[in-house]
């Protein structure tokens, strides 16, 4: 329970910095103040739930659409994320191309590398008990 809830804020967090990024960097993206954090909770948990089921979806119907299904499960996290009033605005498809590849490119990093540090630091902890 107690991995689950660390990788969760893990996912979190790198959302919140992959999304704030995308409003820094990508012209067309609006990051909003007062919806943020429902925003950031709304793209955390539609992509944590997206994601199996696209990849589940690739593999049965089109094999070769494996490896994008994190492009997809983000772009649709960010769609359903961004109907939300006052928390992300994305206008124009640069933007959602953009916007996309920026948010994508920060989670999978974050999802990626935390959990590596997080561990050997726990595993450094340990070892010198």
């Amino acid at each position: 329970m107690r991995k689950i809830l660390i990788l969760a804020a893990i996912f979190f967090g790198s959302s919140v910095v992959g999304l704030l990024l995308a409003g820094l960097l990508v012209p067309g993206i609006g990051v909003g103040i007062g919806g943020f954090i429902v925003a950031v909770a709304v793209f955390t948990i539609t992509q944590s739930l997206l994601t199996p089921l696209t990849t589940k979806l690739a593999a049965k119907f089109s094999p070769p659409l494996v490896g994008g299904v994190g492009l997809l499960s983000t772009g649709l996290a960010l769609a359903i994320a961004s109907s939300f009033e006052g928390g992300i605005t994305i206008q124009g498809p640069t933007a959602w191309v953009l916007g996309t590849l920026v948010v994508w490119l920060v989670t999978a990093l974050g999802s990626w590398l935390l959990p590596l540090w997080l561990l050997k630091k726990t595993a450094k902890k340990v070892r010198t008990r």
